[in-house]
């Protein structure tokens, strides 16, 4: 969800987030204890979708795993949906609902350990898409030949905006079954691979064999036509397929003929991409993008940048799709590594927005990559914290994006080795490879692959809104420095230019001096800092 426009409508969005939090943000944003007793192993999401109604009907089956004696169990599904009836071994089960929160009553009785389903039946008007991605739901198009194209979209808003779930991200279901009937002459692409068609009702089954996270589930219901390839990879051959509309088939082969560069690339910096089982796809859809998993989505109309601008202004954003490059990062840290409270949502954006240096970088340079960061650095607000508070499903800063990658980049330059930089990158989707995580585990493996305590910088950078100021002045021959803005503690190497020398020094909160043969010094721009000379 990104570019200079998408950047403002988003920070526009968080900061309409209110302070003031109510008994729905806590129920949807928390792991309440009718959620903590059971795990999520298996979905399949069966529904029929009629765009002439805009209305959509079916079931999901939620099997889970009992962990803890319980008889109350949470689910979500957002009005103006209606849940039919709860089964539970063909017999209906009471429940209340609280908003968009429903508590089932179970009858048989929950022995930790076992594995139980139920069937969620439901139907109605799903909410629409008033600017997807950014306020979601089913967009409900028609292309240019007037046939119907439909999409959905729910980052934030909540996958239980159009199905019924466990909506929160801290239990993503092992596997998933998606069945969608699409009109008759319509195709529906879903995530994971396209396990058969049934002809008689033009329903769709489409198979997950990886872990997904709830937003990232997706229905794309158009006039498509499919094209791919194979792609050689580092765990063997990858298929790549392309959904498109008909009229935009020569287009594609020629735009999304980046997609494999973007594959290499970021297999180079991050490591296998995380689902090969599944596939990876791109899928257009009537609306700019998302990174729904093994199921990327498309609008970008066909051309390099965003929608055709660069948000760096320097020239390297129009050398890429944008929403190829970005949305496909994502596969990486967002659906490989997934936040578990959306308060973390920089871990998806910080990092993604710097994969897309990493793709200039791999084809262009390490000077071009370094351009394009600083390029960004001008559309960093510092209004408030990149981390948003916890357990009322809320974001921090629309920075997240620009601000993110700079900190990464920031973060880079302390390291001072591109080849353990990358070997970070590529760990980090080892180590929690198809988990969620939180900003702290990522901050503590990252702090662990260098020397010294780096727990100020990532406090600094993440929980204040406030850049940290490299203060000096020079007199009689001497340089005397230190940093301003910052919370107690900090210090952080820099890397400064003196009489055409490289020098590191370590400022802190305490003025410190050092010998000068020089009028003035550099302080290196890669490193997001203010300077100021006092």
């Amino acid at each position: 969800m990104k570019n200079i426009v998408l950047y403002v409508a988003f920070l526009t969005y968080s900061l309409g987030f209110s302070q003031t939090f109510t008994e729905q943000d806590t129920l949807r944003g928390s792991i309440t204890p009718e959620r903590a007793w059971w795990d999520l192993t298996y979905y399949h999401l069966d529904i029929s979708v009629d765009p002439d109604e805009k209305f959509i009907s079916g079931t999901n089956t939620i099997h889970y795993k009992v962990l803890d004696r319980n008889q109350v169990l949470q689910v979500d599904l957002q009005p103006p949906l209606v849940i039919e009836k709860i089964t539970q071994d063909g017999k209906n089960l009471p429940f209340k609902s609280n908003g968009n929160a429903h508590f089932v009553t179970l009858e048989k009785t929950q022995n930790v350990g076992e594995f139980n389903e139920i069937v969620m039946h439901y139907s109605g008007h799903p909410k629409e898409a008033v600017r997807a991605p950014w306020d979601g739901g089913f967009s409900w198009k028609k292309d240019e030949n007037g046939k119907d194209f439909v999409a959905t979209s729910c980052q934030g808003l909540g996958a239980s905006v159009w199905w019924p779930n466990k909506d929160h991200m801290y239990d993503e279901v092992d596997s998933m079954l998606i069945s969608v009937q699409a009109p008759k002459g319509l195709m529906n692409v879903s995530n994971g691979r396209l396990r058969s068609i049934d002809e008689n009702t033009n329903t769709y089954h489409w198979f997950v064999s990886n872990p997904i996270n709830n937003y990232g589930v997706n229905v794309n219901i158009g006039d498509y036509v499919h094209f791919g390839e194979t792609y050689d990879g580092e765990k063997g051959m990858l298929d790549m397929d392309y959904y498109v509309l008909r009229d935009n088939l020569e287009k594609a082969k020629e735009q999304f003929k980046q997609a494999p560069k973007m594959m290499e690339a970021f297999e180079h910096w991050f490591g296998p991409y995380p689902f090969y089982e599944d596939s990876f796809k791109l899928v257009e859809v009537p609306y700019l993008g998302m990174e729904h998993q093994s199921s990327v989505t498309y609008g970008n109309q066909y051309g390099n940048g965003y929608l055709g601008r660069d948000l760096s202004g320097t020239g390297w954003g129009l050398k890429f799709d944008y929403i190829i490059i970005h949305e496909a990062g994502h596969e990486w840290f967002a659906n490989n590594i997934t936040y578990k409270d959306i308060a973390d949502m920089w871990v998806h954006e910080g990092f993604t927005m710097y994969s897309e240096s990493l793709f200039i970088e791999y084809y262009y340079g390490k000077e071009a990559a370094a351009e394009y960061l600083l390029g960004i650095r001008k559309n960093i607000r510092n209004d408030r914290p990149l981390i948003g508070p916890y357990n009322v499903n809320k974001a921090g800063s629309g920075d997240m994006y620009n601000k993110g990658a700079n900190i990464l980049h920031t973060f880079r330059q302390i390291m001072d080795d591109d080849e353990k930089w990358r070997a970070t990158l590529r760990g980090l989707n080892e180590e929690f490879y198809h988990q969620t995580v939180t900003t702290k585990q990522i901050e503590n493996y990252l702090d662990d692959q260098v020397e010294g305590d780096f727990e100020p910088f990532f406090e600094q950078y993440l929980r204040t809104a406030n850049i940290p100021v490299f203060e000096y002045e020079i007199q009689n021959g001497k340089l005397k420095y230190r940093f301003t803005n910052v919370i107690d503690g900090f210090k952080m190497p820099l890397k400064v230019e003196m009489a055409g020398k490289t020098v590191w020094i370590t400022p802190t909160t305490a003025w410190q001096q050092k010998s000068l043969k020089a009028n003035d010094i550099q302080v290196d721009p890669n490193f997001y800092v203010n300077v100021k000379k006092v």
